[in-house]
Formats: C-alpha cells, structure tokens, sequence
C-alpha cells in the first residue's frame, strides 16, 4: 500500500513505464518493464525538485471536456502558462514519461477508482483528460450520477471511476443532525471489485464554521460536539485501513493513499 506524495509518485511511476525523449532518460531507454520497476524501487520520491519540460503539458485544459469550471485555470483568465510546464524530478532517478497508450494497454479490461474529496476529483479529471488527449479519435462515455462518476474507453474496455467521500467514514443525517461517524463505513461495498483503488481524504475534518459539515461527531458509542482534529482523523483512517484489511483481497486489488495536498480553493 502506498502512502503520501511519494507514495502516489509510486503509483504514477510503477504504471506508467514509458520512457521520456530526453538524452537523461537514456537508462530506461529498452527497458523491460520489471527493469525499470527495479530501478525506480531504489529511488526516494520525497527528495526532488520541480523542473521545466518544454514538452508540458500532457493536455489541454482548454479542450478536455472533463475539467470543472473552478479548476479550469485558463478558460478563467489566468495570464501565465508556465505553471503548466513543470514537472516533478526526484534527485535520484528518472520518472518515465506518461503514456496514454501504454496505459490504455496495460490496463485494458481494468476498472480502477478514485475515493475521496476534491483532490481524488482533479487526479480523476486529469488522468481522464490525459487517456483522452493520446487517444483523441477514440470514443468514450461519461457518467455522473450523485456522487458516483464514471468514465469509459469501450474501446479499451476501461473504466475510470470516481466515488466522492470527503471522510472514508460515514456522514449521515440522524434526529439529532448530521453526525459524522468514525467508526463505521456502511457504504463500503461500492469500493469493492475493482482493479484498483486509490484514496484520499484530510481537508473536510479540520473545516470549522459554516464550512463543517457534520454537527456532531460519533466515536466509541458517544457523541461529540467537537474534539480534536488530528485525533479524529487518525480515527477516521484507523477505520479505514481496518476496512481495507477485511474487505480488499491485495493479489486482486492495488491499493493506495494520496498524501495531504495544499488547499486548491481561495
């Protein structure tokens, strides 16, 4: 299971395994597969800095139809263009270049999910725009419903979903008001099946005010009006990880956690 930035890192790395047209990039250039997985099994993710590749962006924002309008940062005036052409480098090693057909490859037939808030939201919409952009003449489907989002390639046979849950435990409405629940996910079983997983949650449990969604929060049999933050994270996600132990078999499902991102909101 893989955890944090460099943990999704891990993620991107370990499926997209393409090299990049780049004279650095030279050592996984014919590389088998479990050759350049081995290479990058070494490497820490954490240690790196963002460079400038002329070759970014991998889409257009402009032109992917799959992109909300808030996160559209374009088509709502930004002037500058060269946040669009950085990219992560870790110090020791290279990290292969993403390839829509080699994805669409790799994972034809797979069904792979994004769980969490607004961050899992924009890792949706941008692996969706990018699949997109290297195959742009192939049909796909899109489907929102509720909280629930799907995109397809029936070509390819994948599916790209999206289960939006801002805790990973259950918010409910109850005579008292809406009540967060740390330890229970009953909606769990809308995870299930799939080829892959990926999580995320954080932001929504430190929102206080008008911004707080819940007005009581659950633990241990007893209600709460408020409590520290961190601890009721931390029971969030101890649900969570128990969930995954009981519920997802790993030989059939790949799980990971996103780490914590800068709010995206102003």
């Amino acid at each position: 299971m893989g955890y944090g930035f460099g943990g999704f890192l891990c993620f991107f790395a370990a499926i997209f395994l393409v090299s990049w047209p780049h004279e650095s990039n030279a050592k996984l250039e014919g590389a088998s597969s479990d050759e350049v997985a081995a290479q990058l099994s070494g490497c820490n993710f954490y240690q790196g800095s963002w460079v400038i590749d002329d070759t970014f962006p991998l889409y257009q924002s402009s032109s992917c139809p799959f992109i909300d309008k808030e996160f559209n940062c374009q088509k709502n005036g930004r002037p500058d263009k060269l946040y669009l052409k950085y990219r992560w480098q870790p110090s020791g090693c290279i990290l292969p270049r993403f390839n829509g057909l080699e994805f669409l490859t790799r994972y034809k037939g797979k069904r792979i999910m994004f769980v969490g808030d607004s961050l899992s939201l924009n890792q949706w919409q941008s692996l969706t725009c990018m699949l997109h952009a290297a195959v742009p003449g192939s049909r796909y489907t899109v489907d929102r419903q509720n909280d629930l989002s799907t995109f397809t390639m029936p070509e390819y046979g994948i599916s790209i979903y999206l289960s939006h849950n801002d805790f990973l435990v259950d918010l409910v409405k109850e005579k008292v008001g809406r009540v967060l629940r740390l330890d229970s996910i009953v909606g769990g079983n809308a995870w299930k099946g799939f080829d892959m997983l990926i999580f995320n949650t954080w932001h929504w449990y430190i929102h206080k005010g008008s911004k707080q969604p819940w007005d009581y929060i659950e633990m241990g049999g007893r209600y709460y009006t408020d409590m520290n933050r961190l601890v009721a994270f931390k029971a969030g996600l101890i649900t969570w990880s128990k969930w995954v132990e009981s519920n997802i078999n790993p030989a059939v499902t790949r799980v990971f956690f996103q780490g914590i991102s800068p709010t995206h909101y102003k």
